[in-house]
């Protein structure tokens, strides 16, 4: 809520401004009935048919005077709102963009995208319209009864005693609202995360016949949503009533009860007239409490879930004054290096030199930590035990953004945007990168020949996460992706594995081109056997380490892998 608060605060003079202009307005209403008494004392009753002009002339301007205002109002909450709403958004997906990897790791992707639309769009609504109309309620309901109290004091309390009724209800339900708005926006997330994984992963869905199975699984949450917001429904039904019969049945006794103090003498009879026009003046405040209160339940709720992420800190923070290095060579080293997950070990005791514009090889099974070295090279993580060095200085005193802005990677999980092939290469550097290097990016990458057959070239849109193009398409174009960028490590986490051997071995031939320091990741033998040095990784730790020829000799897990893959001994 503080969050919100600093928003509000940051727009002060527009919403003073606003509350101005409505409270402008409300005084600008009051005087209706003012005029209509006068109307009926003085022109009606004591035949004053002079005055009769003046006041329907008021009653002009006051009218002017009541669209300006109130336009006004509803312009300054309206625009103030957005601008709110875009910032908070803005805020918000930064702060997401940047926590750690580990966060996401444990957080839905659908519940995130609920909380940066759905529930911005909760508090957005609370600070626009819904609290416009809340504010307007207070002040007008204040004015209204001050007004009540100058003309009839005796009768206006009745009013008063409804309004408090009213607003206990209204808090009653609110509380109430607020526990179900709670566990709608968490199904919300889980109903967003599924269909956003469903339509993600169509193709896998079908190629299992999971549909049935899937749509089971949709229904059921989304049985669960129903049932919630009927439960919210339900509850605001039940209170609803209550509002709209007061509003109705306070108008009907205030004539009653006000027509026996004119036949008493006690008021006049354009007094009743006025104060019957204040009383339906308080009617729609009360009518539009539940209402209000269904709405502000909901931005309440949406602002916890907020509030929530806002809590969350990155796992990996940037020293206070970074080192900053002149230029980045690209010599990487690994010193006695222990990774662990919660009580899982992950790497142990790794240790490695890897002199610039050399290569290094790492294979080992799936699970043996190879890319936990690269995510620790980058610093998506950080190690319980030991240092890791660009250049001789560690990891942890460089900034994260020379850290990884000298860093290609390409990722086992190639992710392409839904975008043209030209934007996908040019992300690293897509201000800078021109058309002559994107195509020798490309040529290098072996992507030229199948980009250039297609209808738009390198402007051709592709699909989602690559949709349309075939596991290899994807891997060259990511491939090209990295080099393009022309940093000091490129690091190939599998990313041939989707190729055929002479694709594979023409990037390895136009990789070798390259003055770059390389980390190559693979389980296939092809990919590293030209490395400087080859390590072989078991259960987190260096089982061997040497050449394509010395692991060979040692007749060991790498040689092994050999004769798996290749079916003969070597010769």
């Amino acid at each position: 809520m503080k969050k919100i608060l600093g928003y509000i605060g940051h727009y002060w003079y527009a919403y003073l401004f606003a509350i101005l202009c409505m409270i402008t307005a409300i005084l600008l209403d009051m005087l209706y009935p003012r005029i209509t008494k006068s109307i009926v004392d003085d022109v009606i009753i004591n035949g004053e048919m002079e005055l009769l002009g003046s006041l329907l002339l008021m009653i002009i301007v006051i009218g002017i005077g009541r669209s300006i205002s109130g336009y006004l109002k509803d312009f300054t909450f309206d625009t103030v709102s957005i601008k709110i709403a875009a910032k908070l958004r803005k805020d918000l997906f930064r702060h997401m963009e940047g926590l750690s990897i580990d966060y996401f790791d444990d957080t839905n992707t659908g519940e995130l995208m609920a909380r940066v639309k759905d529930d911005v769009d909760a508090v957005w609504n609370a600070l626009g319209y819904v609290g416009m109309l809340m504010i307007e309620v207070v002040i007008h309901v204040s004015i209204v009864l001050y007004c009540m109290f100058t003309l009839n004091w005796k009768l206006a309390f009745i009013p008063l005693v409804a309004m408090l009724f009213m607003g206990f209800v209204a808090v009653f339900l609110e509380r109430k609202l607020d526990k179900i708005y709670e566990a709608i926006s968490e199904e919300n997330a889980k109903l967003t995360t599924i269909a956003e994984e469903n339509l993600a992963g169509v193709r896998t869905v079908k190629a299992f016949a999971r549909e049935k199975f899937e749509i089971q699984k949709f229904l059921s949450h989304n049985q669960r949503y129903c049932d919630l917001n009927m439960q919210q429904s339900k509850m605001l039904v039940r209170y609803y009533p209550i509002f709209q019969f007061t509003g109705k049945l306070l108008p009907v006794v205030m004539v009653i009860i006000g027509g026996i103090q004119v036949i008493s003498g006690e008021m006049t009879l354009g007094s009743l007239v006025a104060f019957s026009e204040y009383c339906r003046n308080i009617v729609w405040p009360m009518e539009m409490l539940g209402w209000l209160t269904n709405d502000l339940s909901s931005a309440v709720a949406s602002c916890k879930k907020i509030n929530k992420i806002y809590k969350q800190r990155p796992s990996i923070r940037e020293v206070e004054t970074p080192i900053k290095l002149e230029k980045v060579k690209g010599e990487v080293s690994f010193e006695h290096v222990s990774f662990y997950r919660g009580n899982q070990k992950i790497l142990e005791d790794i240790s490695f030199d890897l002199p610039s514009g050399k290569t290094l090889g790492i294979m080992g099974a799936t699970g043996a930590g190879k890319t936990s070295i690269i995510n620790l090279l980058m610093r998506f993580f950080d190690a319980e035990r030991g240092s890791i060095k660009l250049d001789g200085v560690d990891v942890k005193e460089l900034s994260l953004k020379q850290l990884r802005g000298n860093i290609s990677t390409v990722m086992q999980d190639v992710f392409l945007f839904s975008d043209t092939i030209s934007e996908n290469i040019k992300m690293g550097q897509r201000e800078t990168l021109e058309n002559p290097t994107i195509v020798h990016a490309a040529e290098l990458a072996q992507a030229k020949g199948f980009i250039e057959d297609m209808s738009e070239n390198y402007e051709t849109i592709i699909g989602e996460r690559g949709v349309g193009l075939s596991g290899g398409q994807k891997q060259r174009i990511s491939i090209a992706r990295a080099i393009a960028k022309h940093n000091p490590i490129l690091i190939l986490d599998d990313s041939t594995s989707a190729l055929d051997m002479e694709t594979e071995y023409k990037i390895q031939k136009a990789l070798d081109t390259l003055d770059t320091t390389k980390i190559i990741i693979a389980h296939r033998i092809s990919a590293v056997r030209r490395a400087d040095e080859i390590i072989f990784l078991e259960n987190g730790t260096i089982k061997e380490r040497g050449t394509h020829k010395e692991l060979l000799a040692k007749k060991g897990l790498y040689y092994d892998t050999y004769i798996a893959q290749y079916g003969t001994a070597p010769v």
